[in-house]
């Protein structure tokens, strides 16, 4: 039977760190909520569906027909998506008559998009 050894970080007693320092990084933490909320937004970037349709919308404002036919899926699959993209206002919808089209909820997600591919494109 194979043990695995843990390590645990273990600052030494010539730990540069501070009191003050902890304080000062603690006092300016995120709230619980906004790093949720953070999390969440990292989360519809984990799924491959999203990132595609979050690609897709980062080109151009789509109408959900055709999402379908870039991501080759159903309606329904497509509208779920663009649902939980909504949400997190990721995206945003503007409605034509019967028709609905969607387009990034604003610069601050594209940046986040182009910065995290340039980010894989320097491996």
């Amino acid at each position: 039977m194979n043990k695995e050894v843990v390590e645990t970080a273990v600052c030494e007693e010539s730990c540069n760190g501070t009191e003050a320092d902890v304080l000062r990084v603690k006092s300016r933490l995120v709230s619980e909520s906004t790093a949720v909320e953070l999390a969440d937004l990292f989360k519809a970037l984990g799924d491959p569906t999203r990132v595609k349709m979050i690609h897709a919308l980062q080109q151009c404002e789509l109408c959900v027909h055709d999402l379908t036919e870039v991501l080759e899926m159903g309606q329904s699959a497509v509208s779920h998506q663009l649902r939980f993209l909504r949400n997190l206002r990721i995206v945003k919808r503007r409605k034509v008559g019967k028709t609905v089209y969607y387009s990034l909820d604003d610069d601050h997600v594209e940046q986040i998009f182009l910065l995290t591919l340039q980010h894989l494109d320097h491996k």
